[in-house]
């Protein structure tokens, strides 16, 4: 097989418009694309790998309509699949073949020769915990919130009176439902006299809410850096895209420098990185999301997102 022919591997859940966007590309230039869901394994997807006879792994992952040969894998967008499942065992034995799965299949995906990965699933692992993003985000010089991460009410309520008005935010968003629809569990203020012997039931995250004017999504691709100020007059702006007006900027050179650093420590070559910019012209760092969206700005903007996702891609470890 030759270079140009290596698949660029897709691994997500079959709702995913952002992953749509930069394989419709891929296909309009000719690179081969495989696309898979963990969550279709064992009905919809099967792989059959080998290893001790050569130094590397031999075999293949396949579904119905594609066939990705482990050793030809290009480069891996790795981006939101939906978890194993196997819903017609009993809970004991499903939770043993979930983890099989996991460290079967999973293990395989993340150990593939010569494969660029877009983010690597471990490196994401790490990167989604919130309080080790916050403590990088902290050693490579980004300014931050003050922020407390406890379950114990007297701390909680000492901390909002110190630093109120605040805002709660949950540390992880898990799928979550109601009447069948995925909700987003948005950021809202919270006042001491709100806190209640519940806080000691698991760990919360409360933060000195940040006097902005408008919040920046920087969405970070390879070596190229696509910020856009968002100007909504919303505390959590992802409640209510109406309201947006969106502006391309240039963000400050500490800033670049910074968010460089982050991704280095965690072994990202894609971040979608969320500021508060104040009056005063801080660029106050709220999180960095190793899977983020980013599509959805690309048409109000111009700036040409799924192309350099696309680059990324298809140019695999050529362009690291």
């Amino acid at each position: 097989m030759s270079y140009d022919d290596r698949p660029v591997l897709v691994v997500t859940n079959l709702d995913d418009p952002t992953a749509d966007f930069v394989i419709a590309e891929l296909h309009d230039r000719g690179v081969p694309v495989a696309r898979l869901d963990s969550g279709d394994f064992p009905a919809a997807l099967s792989c059959s790998a080998s290893i001790g006879d050569t130094d590397r792994w031999r075999g293949s992952v396949q579904t119905p309509s594609r066939c990705a040969e482990l050793g030809s894998v290009r480069s891996m967008y790795y981006r939101r699949p939906s978890g194993f499942a196997f819903p017609h065992l009993d809970r004991q034995d499903e939770r043993f073949a979930v983890a099989q799965a996991r460290y079967g299949l999973g293990g395989i995906l993340t150990s593939l020769p010569g494969c660029l990965y877009v983010n690597h699933p471990n490196r994401i692992g790490d990167a989604e915990y919130k309080p080790a993003g916050l403590a990088a985000a902290a050693a490579v010089g980004f300014v931050l919130p003050p922020t407390l991460i406890t379950n114990v009410p007297g701390d909680a309520r000492a901390f909002l009176k110190e630093h109120g008005p605040a805002i709660f935010k949950p540390l992880s968003v898990p799928l979550y439902l109601v009447d069948g629809k995925a909700q987003t569990v948005p950021v809202t203020e919270v006042t001491a006299d709100e806190i209640d012997d519940s806080v000691a039931g698991t760990m919360h995250l409360f933060q000195k809410r940040v006097d902005k004017v408008a919040d920046v999504r920087v969405t970070v691709i390879g070596e190229q850096t696509f910020a856009v100020r968002i100007d909504s007059g919303l505390l959590d702006w992802r409640t209510d895209y109406r309201t947006h007006t969106y502006t391309p900027v240039t963000p400050p050179l500490e800033v670049e420098r910074a968010m460089r650093a982050y991704l280095r420590h965690f072994g990202l070559v894609f971040g979608a990185f969320d500021f508060a910019l104040t009056e005063l012209g801080a660029w106050v760092f709220i999180e960095c999301n190793p899977s983020g969206q980013w599509a959805w700005m690309e048409p109000p903007t111009g700036l040409p997102m799924t192309a350099a996702l696309a680059d990324l891609l298809e140019g695999g470890l050529h362009v690291r």
